[in-house]
């Protein structure tokens, strides 16, 4: 394994993160306890997770995926060997059943507890906020378009000095942000600097080779502000495995189960994904390791967030650590991302 520390931190973490919104949904508790053991046995350190897992996010398996993490802390008593990191569901529709007062004191000090008790720990290392409460162009939407009737109000320092608070408490360790532009990005890195309020150290992000968005006014931010990437669907929900093009999904695959998660299974990203494919193929791998290599390599990764619904797939998402792409690789790689740029929003 690889590893390098949170920005602005002295916190190490593997270069591969264990992603887990699988569990409680697509893999059993007992399938979740093998991930995570296998994961900690082979040097991964670093564990993701979020109060709404497992996803598709129902009020009934609501908390289920920490839940399956805090009884494993129980039972093998490993919580000192990992550093963990979970996050507070923003506002909409879709978590309505979480609570409807987004970021506000009493969220934020209510997400921090209840995730507490679930997790069965004291403290969480790295806290998230899952996505802006303003209206902008997160989960997939290519283009921001302004809504003259979004209702926000700048909240940026209110939301710092409550997690300041809870940091304080020795509840959470160090903040981040998950799904955010670049505008919003130097908002909070403009008002902790300005009041000596935490400073947000990474940013969750989608990142893959069919979504590169981050490499436009973000990967500026993150070099110049040493703000660290925490790159999630690196396998474009499985895409990337090559398994689709090739026909070769099983009824249980995700984008099977849940066919409303076709961020990834445009016209162009199917395209980008076949000359992918090729390339793999002819330098002797799988799509699913170049896949995972490309993204372990990029210089403004502080850790590539893998998910797995089984132990093969976990034992190769691991192993693309130890893959490095030579330079003729590369510069096919960034002929087919010249010719279908960002096929996936």
């Amino acid at each position: 394994m690889k590893y390098t520390t949170l920005p602005n931190t002295d916190i190490k973490v593997s270069k591969i993160c264990l992603g887990t919104m699988t569990w409680g949904n697509q893999n059993t508790q007992d399938e979740g306890f093998a991930q995570m053991d296998y994961a900690l046995n082979n040097g991964v350190n670093f564990f993701d997770v979020a109060e709404l897992y497992p996803v598709p996010a129902t009020k009934e398996t609501y908390g289920e995926t920490e839940r399956i993490i805090g009884n494993w802390f129980a039972k093998t008593g490993q919580r000192d060997k990992v550093v963990l990191a979970s996050k507070i569901a923003g506002t909409g529709d879709y978590t309505a059943h979480i609570r409807t007062n987004g970021f506000s004191k009493e969220a934020l000090h209510e997400a921090v507890n209840n995730s507490l008790k679930r997790l069965q720990t004291d403290y969480i290392d790295l806290y998230q906020l899952h996505w802006p409460e303003r209206d902008t162009n997160y989960f997939g939407v290519r283009d921001y378009k302004h809504n003259t009737d979004d209702e926000w109000a700048d909240n940026f320092n209110e939301i710092l000095y409550n997690l300041d608070e809870i940091i304080k408490a020795g509840k959470i360790r160090q903040v981040g942000i998950s799904n955010e532009k670049a505008w919003g990005t130097m908002r909070y890195l403009e008002e902790s600097k300005k009041h000596s309020l935490p400073r947000m150290i990474t940013i969750q992000n989608a990142y893959s080779l069919i979504n590169r968005v981050f490499e436009g006014d973000l990967a500026e931010v993150s070099y110049r502000e040493n703000i660290g990437l925490l790159a999630y669907s690196p396998m474009a929900f499985g895409v990337l495995s090559g398994k689709y093009v090739k026909g070769l999904a099983t009824e249980n695959s995700r984008l099977n189960l849940f066919p409303r998660f076709s961020r990834y299974s445009s016209k162009q990203s199917t395209e980008a994904t076949k000359r992918y494919l090729k390339i793999a193929e002819d330098n002797n791998m799988s799509l699913a390791q170049m896949s995972l290599a490309f993204v372990n390599k990029r210089p403004f990764l502080t850790s590539n967030i893998i998910g797995a619904t089984s132990i093969n797939q976990l034992k190769e998402n691991i192993e693309s650590i130890n893959i490095s792409l030579s330079d003729e690789v590369m510069k096919a790689i960034d002929t087919v991302h010249a010719e279908i740029p960002n096929p996936a929003p």
